[in-house]
């Protein structure tokens, strides 16, 4: 007979946003909940949980092991091993595992080291930050060492969340979250690096004013206003995407040296090559963001677009140089792709699918010196976080973050709300494409 909400019940290890939001979810669709934190998260956590009834709050990992029927590890991908192996010996005879990290080579291994023989394993990750609805959102399930029914079980769980389910193996997971991440959040990450380091505040100048530009801030202030190890697992654990972002950093670096070196011809050449390599025939007919217009409406800003000098878009453009050279083709993954990459395919599509628009932002780059200091501040802020995410050091990764959270911390609030208003009328636009 199967394991059902009246018998079983599910173990949370670790209970920042995630697991919070895994808590509240589970409870609401019935399920009993074990959860626990850091012992000196304890007496707060049980205050937080005082009035659902569905959820018990532990002092630590080992009581949340020996009784739970399904425990899930959401801690940060740095320290799985270490809270696996002070935990997993504990776990209770029969029970399924499974974890949230970002990178999950790391995560399996831990498991195969510290975990009992007579444990299986069924990993999962929610393709999405605590703060978007699941419902609709890839949700990936691992089945790494269990039976077809331990899986159906982990299965019939997290359908609480109404997410859309795939099926991977841990490897190509990784791989996956690779091609549609690691980029995407070096992108965003030197834009607020370089706006930092030019003392702006983009929404506050009429250059970063429109469709495009309110996407670049929102996003930005999205991922800063996050906690930096949600990014910093993925990056640094993950071989694939040290390889991306650092191909990312010298698109670049090879872009900007066209652009300041006036070699118009090849610029156009190299950037239209590109173009016509990620953005294949048969694809065209994926429409797959709003048009600027629709975009206007998600602006920190007060002042108008019109007179708004055109950009170089020098992040868009190394982003399709980087996929090319590394021969990534972003609609392959649509089915495990994250809202951030959904959104930034479709502003890079946006412009290599306005044929006006990509040759006025190449002209751009050659003639005009508006965004020059900006993109060479970009430069030099994608070039250091390849080099620090290369060096492995989670240290450096937070002090990097942090600072430039700290700069732009005041407009969270206001851009939270603003870019989740963009994120669902976006996400609903491109939720059936393929």
């Amino acid at each position: 007979m199967g394991r059902t909400k009246e018998d079983a019940s599910i173990g949370i290890i670790g209970m920042g946003d995630m697991g919070k939001m895994y808590a509240q979810r589970l409870s609401d669709a019935g399920w009993r909940v074990n959860a626990c934190d850091r012992p000196e998260n304890y007496e707060s956590l049980k205050q937080e949980f005082a009035s659902q009834q569905r959820v018990t709050i532990f002092p630590n990992g080992h009581f949340v092991s020996r009784i739970s029927d399904f425990i899930l590890y959401s801690v940060e991908a740095g320290v799985i091993d270490r809270v696996v192996a002070q935990y997993g010996p504990s776990t209770k005879v029969g029970a399924i595992v499974g974890g949230q990290t970002s990178c999950k080579g790391p995560e399996l291994a831990a498991f195969e080291k510290h975990l009992p023989e007579d444990v299986e394993i069924v990993s999962c990750h929610s393709l999405h930050g605590p703060k978007v609805n699941p419902k609709g959102q890839p949700l990936v399930l691992i089945q790494h060492r269990a039976s077809d029914e331990s899986v159906q079980f982990v299965d019939r769980i997290l359908s609480s969340f109404g997410s859309k389910h795939v099926y991977l193996s841990g490897e190509m997971h990784d791989r996956i979250t690779a091609d549609t991440q690691a980029v995407t959040h070096a992108a965003f990450l030197s834009m607020g690096t370089a706006w930092q380091a030019n003392k702006q505040f983009p929404w506050e100048i009429s250059r970063w004013v429109g469709g495009i530009e309110n996407v670049k801030i929102n996003i930005t202030l999205r991922i800063y206003s996050n906690k930096w190890h949600v990014y910093a697992g993925l990056a640094i654990l993950n071989p694939a995407a040290k390889q991306q972002i650092r191909q990312y950093a010298e698109s670049v670096t090879e872009l900007y040296k066209l652009m300041i070196g006036g070699h118009r011809e090849e610029l156009k050449r190299r950037v239209k090559a590109a173009g016509a390599s990620v953005f294949k025939e048969g694809t065209a007919s994926q429409d797959l963001l709003l048009k600027d217009e629709v975009l206007d409406q998600f602006s920190l800003s007060n002042r108008s677009r019109e007179k708004a000098p055109p950009n170089s878009h020098l992040s868009l453009l190394a982003i399709v140089d980087c996929w090319s050279k590394l021969g990534i083709v972003p609609y392959d993954h649509m089915i495990c792709s994250t809202p951030l990459f959904r959104l930034w395919l479709g502003v890079t599509e946006y412009l290599f699918r306005n044929p006006e628009l990509l040759e006025e932002a190449l002209d751009t780059a050659i003639d005009d010196n508006t965004f020059r200091s900006d993109d060479l501040e970009f430069t030099f802020a994608a070039r250091a976080w390849s080099d620090c995410v290369s060096f492995g050091d989670f240290e450096s990764y937070r002090d990097r973050f942090e600072k430039i959270a700290s700069y732009f911390a005041p407009r969270f609030a206001e851009a939270s709300k603003l870019g989740n208003e963009m994120m669902k009328t976006i996400l609903e636009k491109t939720s059936n494409k393929p």
